[in-house]
């Protein structure tokens, strides 16, 4: 049934976009002055999760690298990549001047190294920029002329909220493109075109698709999660089709992988937070932070917490009832989904 698994994945960037071409174009339009040689200004990609923002930054820098092929694009997930040492070896890696570099080297030869890598231009895409613990990197890049960067986050007041002076002053110029979610009949021509390159033909019914995209309520992750999962089960039993028995399993089992997925990769701080709440229940702000700078050596700050806690809540990991002092959190179940 499968024909290629790579467009299946969730990383993938299509040859061609469906839907988001109003968002395509004026990313494109934002860094057009690097064509000509010139530097481009900030961009933002803001959303919630599972709208396109990372796979359009990535197939809008492909489009620009094709017009330019001198240009280097580097990728770098600020979910991993949350310290300013991280983030500058990432951009080192994708210019291959990362050699030698450890633990213990200086993070001023670092940037040092990038200031030098100047002989053609980079495009830094930040995603889950809103993860940075050390902002003042987006400073450091600002400062190299031959770096422009595109910075993928949920939400804007949120992002700036996180910066000092020196940087927000820096990046409230720029554009910002603003992604909203999914409609069904968006997600089946999404899920669609997947199903053309990656299955054989037939393969899926059109009212299955619907189903999934009904399933996915807006977010193309969990659709093309819902698909792969159910096209991996069907392969596995040798079908040349997709039956509904088989989508009944695959529609809770994606929700569960993508949540436990989400789960692994948090931050070390981040997995304390969501176990904390876990094992308490509804737990009150002041409780939470008590028992979570017992548990780590180097706590955060109450601030930083709660950016944490923001963060996850955009994932549907963690959720905040009521205001101020009487807020409590509690850890979001998977949530079922009601059968057709």
């Amino acid at each position: 049934m499968i024909v290629d698994e790579r467009v299946l994945a969730e990383e993938f960037v299509p040859s061609e976009v469906v839907h988001r071409h109003e968002e395509v174009s004026l990313l494109s339009e934002a860094v057009e002055p690097l064509v000509s040689g010139g530097r481009a200004d900030p961009a933002f990609c803001f959303g919630p999760t599972g709208v396109g923002k990372t796979c359009i930054a990535r197939y809008t820098m492909e489009r620009l690298t094709e017009k330019r092929p001198a240009i280097r694009v580097a990728y770098v997930n600020c979910w991993q990549a949350y310290t300013r040492f991280r983030v500058l070896h990432r951009l080192l890696e994708a210019v291959d001047r990362a050699y030698d570099v450890h633990r213990s080297t200086a993070k001023d030869e670092l940037f040092g190294r990038l200031r030098a890598a100047d002989d053609a231009p980079i495009v830094a895409i930040l995603d889950e920029v809103d993860q940075l613990e050390e902002s003042e990197v987006l400073y450091d890049v600002h400062r190299l002329p031959h770096v422009s960067v595109v910075l993928v986050a949920n939400r804007e007041e949120e992002l700036f909220a996180r910066f000092d002076d020196r940087v927000r002053s820096r990046f409230r110029a720029g554009t910002r493109v603003t992604f909203d979610r999914y409609g069904v009949d968006e997600l089946v021509a999404i899920l669609a075109e997947r199903v053309r390159q990656g299955l054989q033909p037939d393969a899926v019914a059109d009212d299955q698709l619907r189903r999934i995209a009904d399933a996915a309520a807006g977010d193309a992750r969990v659709a093309i999660g819902i698909l792969r999962s159910a096209a991996t089960r069907a392969a596995a039993r040798g079908d040349e089709r997709l039956t509904d028995d088989l989508l009944d399993d695959a529609i809770p089992d994606a929700r569960s992988a993508i949540r436990q997925k989400t789960l692994e990769s948090l931050p070390a701080h981040q997995r304390t937070l969501y176990d904390v709440i876990a094992e308490r229940g509804e737990t009150e702000p002041g409780e939470l932070y008590e028992t979570y700078e017992e548990r780590v050596d180097d706590p955060k700050t109450r601030r930083t917490v709660r950016n944490y806690l923001t963060k996850m809540a955009h994932y549907d990991l963690v959720e905040a009832t009521g205001e101020k002092r009487g807020r409590t959190y509690r850890t979001v179940e998977a949530r079922p989904t009601e059968s057709n």
